[in-house]
């Protein structure tokens, strides 16, 4: 995770849970001037649209007050959908024996992209079945992760 995703994380994540949600994680998107951040959120009764509308007014509030974005952006919030996002170890956790897509910052064994069912999260990484191995990801190589949908 960048560290202004890292900043935004940790500013929004209280006024998310004000409100009654957890938030899974947070996406920057740069696209030259103009970025869209983008806001997982969860909960157990799941995640309607006015869920995401209230908690879109709860976090633009902070957003225009703390202002810690200083390009134009677009603020996009949304429920995890069926190919659900992994941000934190405990998400990696919850999934242990899903099939995850990987997509790393720095290559492991000259690939960057991996996609094979989960076999461990421990402290530090996560190990990942590829063409019959594991494979160990440190979380801080980690740029993306999402789980494989079921169809």
């Amino acid at each position: 995770m960048a560290k202004l995703e890292r900043q935004l994380t940790e500013l929004l994540e209280p006024a998310v849970s004000a409100v009654g949600f957890e938030l899974l994680g947070v996406e920057l998107v740069r696209a030259g001037r103009h970025s869209t951040v983008r806001l997982y959120i969860d909960s157990e009764a799941g995640v309607t649209v006015d869920d995401c509308a209230l908690v879109s007014r709860q976090v633009g509030a902070v957003l225009d007050v703390e202002d810690p974005i200083s390009t134009e952006y677009d603020l996009e919030v949304s429920s995890p959908g069926l190919d659900r996002p992994l941000f934190k170890p405990a998400h990696f956790a919850r999934v242990v024996g899903e099939e995850i897509k990987v997509q790393t910052a720095m290559p492991i064994a000259n690939r960057r992209r991996f996609k094979g069912p989960l076999l461990a999260c421990h402290e530090h990484g996560i190990e990942l079945e590829q063409d019959g191995a594991a494979v160990l990801i440190p979380f801080d190589n980690i740029d993306a992760a999402n789980l494989v949908a079921k169809l």
